[in-house]
């Protein structure tokens, strides 16, 4: 994170309280147009390599760590071949159980549990009904947030026809969102341009007409709404058939959730039934939204044409937060304890972020790079005290000096 007025300096890359210490401001540059992407409607994200997200194109003036022209990054990518090498022999090693049959059978699991949760929640007593809303809530979350997020980086199955059934099922009929554009915005460029600004900055995620304790409290149980009206905006963005298809499947994951509640929970209204609807869908909306801010503003960013190398980027710009069972089990270990290792390797199962993240984290320190860790209340706590700088403020340039 770049460092305030006043603010004594400290070795670049040095973890303090869980953040990097910043690096002096770049001044006069702004923001770059994205370049070499192709729009979502002829997105082709799925011809993307195993295990690696495209680089922003650079210029013929790009600069690498230290001021040295491009030519000299070949030691930083030499350092990324090397862990790559690495972390290529444990996945090859590992069976098909634990590079994808864990975390599909999370997500069977929580299939399972849904007639559990419909039917507790036609009890009139308050302890099985709220039983009914936590059980649908974390369901809800695990399918839309866990599953849609592997499927939209394949990482559910080797196969490509089957990813893609995958990604419509778990972005689309479950999430309601759109698959073309839910892949685009966050495998392209989120993690094409981590932490670049006006890219992947994370930029989508600020409110700045919000102030601190509303956005972080409150807005987050607007999110349940917001997602499917978001998605029909974008719906502008992508070929009528791919349009139509999110039609009908947002359609079909509404009208099955409201379905259930009246024909099996028993409730007696509509409005009784979409109340309920948006009490588990924003169950974990909170820790949703948090977990997004948390891990990647208030680390260095950069611009596109000055920017570090792919694991200097990544090491960087991404934060892990401590294991958390509700979490883990939810969201996935590659959003929470594992996203390092999930930027530098995202078509990695959650279960396979878990298994790389020793070695990952051993071979950073080893190389003196940064491991970003902190916890979840720190971050919360330096969000609330900080939210004017972090959230609304447009983000500073970090300089690339000092990074070895």
């Amino acid at each position: 994170m770049p460092l305030e007025d006043g603010d004594p300096a400290r070795p670049r890359g040095q973890q303090v309280n869980g953040e990097v210490s910043g690096t002096p401001r770049l001044r006069g540059m702004g923001d770059t147009a994205l370049r070499g992407t192709t729009a979502p409607g002829g997105s082709r994200t799925e011809e993307m390599e195993e295990g690696w997200e495209p680089e922003p194109a650079l210029d013929e003036g790009d600069v690498t760590p230290g001021g040295a022209p491009q030519r000299a990054g070949q030691h930083e990518e030499a350092l990324m071949t090397e862990l790559s090498e690495l972390v290529q022999k444990v996945v090859k090693s590992s069976s098909w159980w634990e590079r994808h049959g864990v975390d599909i059978s999370i997500l069977a699991c929580s299939f399972l549990l849904l007639p559990a949760g419909f039917l507790c929640l036609r009890s009139a007593q308050a302890i099985p009904f709220l039983a009914g809303v936590l059980t649908l809530g974390v369901v809800h979350h695990t399918l839309t947030v866990k599953g849609s997020h592997l499927a939209s980086h394949n990482a559910l199955t080797e196969s490509k026809s089957w990813g893609k059934v995958w990604a419509i099922f778990f972005i689309e009929l479950c999430s309601a969102f759109t698959v073309e554009q839910a892949t685009y915005n966050h495998v392209k460029i989120h993690h094409g341009y981590t932490n670049i600004i006006g890219l992947g900055d994370s930029s989508t995620w600020k409110l700045p007409f919000l102030n601190r304790y509303v956005y972080m409290f409150i807005a987050p149980l607007a999110v349940p709404i917001l997602t499917p009206l978001v998605a029909l905006d974008l719906l502008r963005n992508v070929e009528w058939k791919a349009a139509l298809r999110t039609l009908c499947c947002m359609f079909l994951g509404f009208y099955c959730h409201y379905w259930l509640l009246l024909h099996v929970s028993g409730f007696q209204s509509s409005w009784s039934a979409l109340l309920c609807m948006l009490l588990t869908r924003s169950l974990l909306a909170h820790p949703y939204i948090h977990v997004n801010i948390f891990q990647h503003i208030g680390l260095p960013m950069f611009a596109a044409d000055r920017k570090p190398k792919r694991i200097h980027l990544m090491s960087l710009g991404v934060l892990n937060l401590p294991r958390n069972a509700l979490l883990d089990w939810s969201f996935g270990h590659s959003l929470i304890s594992c996203h390092v290792e999930h930027h530098l390797f995202p078509n990695l199962s959650d279960n396979m972020c878990l298994k790389i993240k020793p070695i990952v984290s051993q071979y950073l320190k080893q190389k003196k790079l940064p491991y970003n860790e902190d916890s979840y209340t720190s971050r919360l706590r330096l969000f609330l005290q900080r939210y004017e700088e972090l959230m609304v403020h447009a983000p500073p340039i970090t300089e690339l000096v000092g990074i070895q």
